[in-house]
């Protein structure tokens, strides 16, 4: 999972490529598989796999920032894969905790990729259900694990709504999306 956000920009990137190189009429298949050259590109000025292990490094780090609310988010869902043990919640509170909780995981590691970053708003959602479930849903041992679940749930709706630092980066026509 933590190669997803880093192969997300060249994606994007892909996309874009071949929607220019289909509008000034070339094969779209022919390029997706074989590739082409747009006219006026640019040279990547990035350093290549020749350079000092340091330098790589950086560069390939290049488009994913960990924002301290999506890190934050991560360690709440994985919390709540473990709200079993913890807070000792039964089925299907508990089940339904693990589930959020590893889906948690899975939108903010993938949100700290700047160009999937709007992925980020779905943890509201999932924050919303972390608000409602003890109360809607049979395995709640304690008004303790209830009232942990509804605080968890409402951190995580706020975690969720400011995009956090962005890098130098550019996307083309996706920067409008990086919100």
């Amino acid at each position: 999972m933590i190669m997803i956000p880093y192969s997300l920009d060249e994606l994007v990137a892909m996309g874009q490529f071949l929607v220019l190189n289909t509008r000034r009429g070339r094969p779209f298949w022919r390029s997706f598989f074989r590739g082409d050259a747009l006219p006026g590109g640019s040279k990547d000025s990035h350093p290549g796999f020749d350079a000092p292990l340091a330098a790589i490094g950086g560069s390939a780090a290049r488009g994913v920032t960990v924002p301290w609310t999506l890190a934050i988010s991560v360690l709440i869902g994985a919390f709540l894969m473990f709200s079993r043990l913890v807070l000792g919640t039964e089925p299907p509170l508990a089940d339904s905790d693990h589930v959020v909780g590893a889906l948690v995981v899975t939108v903010a590691v993938i949100a700290m990729a700047e160009v999937a970053r709007p992925l980020r708003f779905l943890n509201v959602a999932f924050g919303l259900w972390l608000m409602a479930a003890p109360w809607l849903m049979d395995g709640s041992t304690s008004i303790t694990s209830d009232i942990i679940g509804t605080v968890l749930g409402a951190l995580l709706i706020g975690l969720s709504l400011p995009r956090g630092r962005r890098s130098d980066e550019h996307y083309g026509n996706w920067d409008r999306f990086v919100v």
